[in-house]
Parts: C-alpha cells; structure tokens; sequence
C-alpha cells in the first residue's frame, strides 16, 4: 500500500478559519441563557411556593391553635360532617372545631326560637321530651375548649345523641332563662 502526498490546495479554495469570537461568544450565552431558563426559573419557582405553602401552613395552625370560639357559621360540610342542622333564622352563632387523629370535635352554640329548637331537635332524631332538667353532658374539657361556662341563670337542660361510628356523637346543653329563645350548645365529635 503506498501513501499518496497531500495535494496542495487550489487557489481557490480558501484555509479553514478557526470560528469568529464573537460567535462562540454569542453560541455559549445562548447555551447559558437557555440553561437558566430550564433550571432557575423552575427552581425559583419552587423556592417561591414553598414559601408560600409554609406561610399558608402557619396562618392555618394559628387559626386553630387559638381557643374559643369564632363568631359564625361553620361551613355546609362541617355541619353536614358533624350532623349539626343549625335553624335558619338562628342568631349569635359561634364555632370551633379541633382535630387529631384520633378524634374530631366542632363546638357549637346558637340562639334559637321554640320553634327552632324543636326542628333542631327532630332533624337528629330527638325530640324536647329526650331534653333532661339539670343534665350538662358536656365535659369540663370540652367547656374549658370552647370558653363555655353552665352557671348563668336556667333552667338548663341536656342531652347526649350516640349514634353508631361513623356518625357523630353529639352533647346538647339548651339553656331556657329566656323562655321564647333558647340558647344552644352543641359538642359534635366523630372518631376519624
């Protein structure tokens, strides 16, 4: 095998140039660009609400790490979770709800007619004659939650509504002192 010599060029073919700076230049700030939009922006994005996941986590556990009870109504779906029928036409409504994994509570009180207790009370199977005189089966720590004192002028009176797991287990107070509006209290609690 014999080896032929390079031929020289012809005049008109021109040396290869090594590349314009300033196209490599403009070649490796594309590449650099191009790398920041694919890995910053998404990364700063993160960063962005991860924060704002943190922040939304901490305004939620200061909203129900605070005792008593907040002015309101609770949600459709806490009452319907809780089995709580609130009449319409009730006044100073106030909740609270606590959370563990091991038992839930929603803390009610309301301001009613006779007319509206008496729905109340047939909307969770009950009725004024399952009311006892002088019965408060809501428990110290419960009063204690929810800032609810049962010294005031009566009657009072109470029932405690069990129902099988899932549904909720509920402890009534009604206090009577005014005898055309009864005030209600209620302590809803499920076993999630």
């Amino acid at each position: 095998m014999t080896t032929v010599p390079r031929q020289p060029s012809s005049p008109d073919e021109e040396p290869p140039q090594a590349p314009d700076r300033r196209r490599v230049i403009r070649r490796r700030a594309l590449t650099l660009l191009t790398i920041v939009l694919l890995i910053g922006v998404p990364a700063g994005y993160l960063v962005i609400s991860a924060n704002q996941s943190r922040n939304s986590g901490k305004d939620k556990e200061d909203k129900y790490s605070a005792t008593g009870l907040t002015i309101g109504w609770p949600s459709k779906v806490q009452r319907r979770l809780y089995e709580i029928p609130i009449p319409s036409h009730s006044r100073s409504v106030a909740y609270y709800e606590t959370n563990n994994y091991k038992v839930s509570r929603l803390y009610v009180q309301f301001l009613t007619s006779n007319k509206g207790l008496a729905t109340f009370l047939k909307d969770i199977d009950s009725g004024a004659s399952d009311l006892k005189k002088g019965d408060l089966p809501i428990s110290d720590r419960d009063r204690n939650v929810a800032g609810w004192e049962f010294t005031g002028p009566g009657p009072w009176y109470g029932l405690t509504h069990q129902q099988k797991d899932p549904s909720p287990t509920q402890s009534i107070v009604v206090n009577r002192s005014n005898p055309d509006h009864p005030m209600v209290f209620i302590v809803s609690t499920t076993h999630p």
